[in-house]
C-alpha cells in the first residue's frame, strides 16, 4: 500500500527497552509473565456476583493477594495509609522494572536525566467508586478516607509519587487517552531520550477498572463489548467465529526506556529497540475504527515508511485483539490492504487479552512488553481460544501454541474510543 505521508510517524534511532516491571493478575515478574504468555495460561477468573451485578459479566483479570510491602520495603506506613491501591500497584511495578533494568542503585542515573510518564484510561476509578458509594470492593486494602485522599483522588499521582521515590527530576506527567494512551506515553518518553533531554524514562500503564459502574458502562444495551462467557479462561476469544467481547483486567505495566549510549555504557543491549511510533485520529466514528481497514493499513504503512522498513520485514503483529465484533475483522482487513489478498504472505497477528484481560490505559504498554519479550526470546506467544476463526480472520494467529521463530521486527497496534489508533515498531536488540 502506498504511503501518503499524510501524518508522518516518529522515528527513533537510539532508544532501547532495558527493563520491564509487572503487577498483573497472577504475575509480578518477567519470568511469570512470559510463562503465562508462552504457555497460554489464562489468568482470568470469576468475579463476585456483587461486582458483576446484573451486567451479565462473569469474568475479569484481578490482582489478588497484593501486599505493597513485598516490593516497597522501606515505604513508611504513615505514607501508605494515604495511598490507594492503584498508587501502590504502580509504584511496586516501577520498583520491579527498576530492578530488572539494573538501575536500582542511587548513582545509576543522574536525577535530572530521568523522567516518568504514565497512562491510565480511568485513573483512580476504584477509589472514587468506593468513596462515593461507601462500599468496600474486598481488595484487602482499606479505602483512603476523603479527608486523606489528596493523593488517592488524582490520576497523576502514581507517576509523581514514583518519580519522587526514584529521584526522577525530568519530565513527569500522565496521559489519559483510552486504549492508545500507553503507546502515546511510550512515544512521549522516547521523544525525551531521542532529543537528548533524558537518559532513562519510566513508562507506566495502569488501570483498576473493576468496579460496578465501569462494568455497567461497557455492558450497557447497544454498546456491549464485554464477554458474557461463564468459563473465565474461555472468556476472551480473539478472531474466533463465536467471540463475544473482552474481559477487563487490572494491574500495572512498566517499560524502562534508555538511550542506547547509556545502556551500552553499562553493558546491556536490553530486550528490544524502539524504532518508531505513530498515532492518528480518524475524526470519524466515535466508538469504532474505520471498518474497511484502510485507515489502519495507512497508519501501519506510514509507521514502517518512517522507519525505513517494508511491510514484508515485519515478523509479527501484536493486535489490539479485543474479540469484539468489529476490532478483529478490521485488523484482518487492514492486512489485506497492506499485504494483498494472499494470506500466506501476511505475518502472524495475535492477542494477549485472553491471558491478562484488557488493561485499557495499560493495554498498549502490555502489548509492547509482550512484543519485547518475544523478540528477546525469539519465540511467538500463542493466541489462545481462537481455534475456529471467523472466516474473515482465518489466517495465522499462532493458535497452536508457542512458536520458536527468527524474529527481527514486530508491530504493536491499539485502537481507542474517540476515533483514535496507534502503532509502535520494535526490533530485536543487537
Amino acid at each position: 500500500m502506498e504511503n501518503t505521508a499524510r501524518n508522518a510517524a516518529t522515528k527513533y534511532e537510539a532508544v532501547r527497552i532495558t527493563g520491564l516491571g509487572f503487577l498483573l493478575p497472577g504475575a509480578d515478574t518477567v519470568t511469570a509473565v512470559w510463562r503465562h504468555l508462552s504457555e497460554g495460561n489464562s489468568q482470568l477468573g470469576p468475579i463476585p456476583a456483587e461486582l458483576g451485578g446484573t451486567t451479565g459479566v462473569f469474568s475479569a483479570g484481578r490482582v489478588t493477594g497484593f501486599d505493597h510491602r513485598d516490593y516497597l520495603t522501606d515505604l513508611p506506613d504513615n505514607f501508605t495509609k494515604r495511598y490507594s491501591r492503584d498508587i501502590l500497584l504502580a509504584m511496586s511495578a516501577v520498583e520491579n522494572a527498576r530492578s530488572d533494568a539494573g538501575l536500582d542503585t542511587a548513582d545509576a542515573v543522574a536525577p535530572d536525566r530521568m523522567g516518568v510518564i504514565a497512562s491510565s484510561a480511568r485513573g483512580p476509578a476504584e477509589w472514587w467508586y468506593q468513596a462515593a458509594s461507601g462500599h468496600d470492593l474486598g481488595t484487602t486494602w482499606p479505602t483512603v478516607t476523603p479527608d486523606r485522599a489528596i493523593f488517592a483522588s488524582l490520576p497523576g499521582t502514581p507517576a509523581t509519587l514514583s518519580a519522587i521515590r526514584i529521584g526522577a527530576q525530568g519530565l513527569v506527567t500522565t496521559v489519559s487517552n483510552a486504549c492508545v494512551g500507553g503507546h502515546q506515553a511510550l512515544a512521549l518518553a522516547a521523544d525525551q531520550i531521542e532529543r537528548g533531554a533524558a537518559d532513562v524514562m519510566y513508562v507506566i500503564g495502569y488501570d483498576l477498572p473493576l468496579v460496578p459502574s465501569v462494568l455497567q458502562v461497557y455492558s450497557a444495551p447497544g454498546s456491549t463489548v464485554l464477554s458474557q462467557e461463564r468459563d473465565a479462561r474461555r472468556a476472551v476469544k480473539p478472531y474466533h467465529k463465536d467471540r463475544d467481547g473482552f474481559a477487563l483486567g487490572e494491574g500495572a505495566v512498566v517499560v524502562v526506556l534508555e538511550s542506547e549510549t547509556h545502556a551500552r555504557a553499562r553493558g546491556t543491549a536490553g530486550y528490544a529497540a524502539l524504532r518508531a511510533a505513530h498515532s492518528i485520529n480518524e475524526a470519524a466514528h466515535a466508538t469504532r475504527m474505520d471498518l474497511s481497514g484502510r485507515s489502519t493499513a495507512r497508519m501501519m504503512a506510514e509507521l514502517l515508511d518512517t522507519a525505513g522498513r517494508r511491510p514484508g520485514a515485519v515478523d509479527y503483529i501484536c493486535g489490539h485483539g479485543t474479540a469484539t465484533r468489529y476490532n478483529d475483522v478490521c485488523e484482518s482487513r487492514a492486512l489485506s490492504h497492506l499485504y494483498g489478498e494472499r494470506r500466506s504472505l501476511w505475518p502472524p497477528i495475535g492477542s494477549n487479552k485472553p491471558i491478562f484481560g484488557h488493561l485499557l490505559g495499560g493495554a498498549g504498554l502490555l502489548n509492547c512488553a509482550a512484543v519485547a519479550l518475544m523478540l528477546w526470546r525469539q519465540c511467538l506467544a500463542p493466541t489462545i481460544n481462537s481455534e475456529e476463526p471467523d472466516p474473515e480472520c482465518a489466517h495465522d494467529h499462532v493458535a497452536e501454541g508457542a512458536r520458536p521463530a527468527r524474529l527481527r521486527s514486530a508491530v504493536s497496534l491499539a485502537f481507542a474510543i474517540g476515533s483514535q489508533s496507534s502503532s509502535v515498531l520494535l526490533e530485536a536488540a543487537e
